[in-house]
């Protein structure tokens, strides 16, 4: 059993659009602990979803951290207007064609947390350098771009690899999950060592209420 408490990011991804901000008061009243928001761009991959316009009109609508995941070929040129947005994490891809220490340190400086994900392909030793600097990592578990994908059970021992490294350094970064979790899958990644969890379609599309769904995936994640 995992002995910490894991926390929950619904994604909207998977929320219904029309409805988008009862959808995000509706996660914060079933217990959700961030809201998740996936930026994309349609060329880091292929589809092309919210931007900050989105991210303020959110903020508008919740009180919860707002975890802003940049799927994006230049997060760089986003990052004041995610600022101005009051987006309060925001992470960018290792494997976007940037400076990766140089775009952590724009986000920073523009007074917001900054995280880095890594991609199924991508290994732990991609953020090690910047790790010092960094206030999450997220572990993707599918492939970045859609929402509903199968979780891929070999990177279970990744998110180990990864929580050992934080560990090892005595370093503050929260871990995250970000792919195919569910109540099925959340406690694997919870007993590999995450600290918190997204997840969409197993909260936005199930069929019964969001506070629900947040329940049982924190329950499973609990359990180990």
């Amino acid at each position: 059993m995992t002995e910490r408490r894991v926390k929950i990011a619904p994604s909207i991804l998977s929320a219904d659009f029309a409805t988008l901000g009862n959808q995000v008061m509706e996660a914060e009243a079933g217990g959700a602990d961030y809201i998740h928001i996936d930026v994309m761009d349609g060329r880091f991959v292929p589809p092309l979803t919210f931007g900050p316009m989105i991210v303020k009109a959110i903020r508008n609508r919740t009180s919860l951290p707002l975890d802003v995941h940049m799927m994006v070929m230049d997060p760089g040129k986003y990052v004041e207007e995610l600022a101005e947005a009051g987006a309060d994490l925001v992470t960018v891809h290792a494997e976007s064609p940037i400076h990766l220490r140089s775009v952590v340190r724009q986000v920073k400086e523009a007074e917001m947390n900054a995280g880095v994900a890594l991609s199924p392909a991508t290994p732990p030793s991609a953020v090690e350098e910047v790790l010092p600097d960094l206030d999450a990592v997220l572990v993707m578990t599918v492939n970045p771009g859609y929402g509903g994908q199968a979780f891929i059970e070999g990177m279970v021992d990744k998110i180990r690899r990864m929580r050992a490294m934080l560990d090892e350094r005595g370093l503050h970064a929260l871990l995250g999950v970000d792919g195919g979790i569910s109540a099925q899958t959340a406690g694997r990644a919870a007993s590999a060592g995450a600290d918190f969890l997204v997840a969409g379609s197993a909260i936005y599309g199930v069929g019964r209420g969001v506070a629900e769904a947040i329940a049982e995936i924190r329950s499973a994640a609990m359990r180990g």
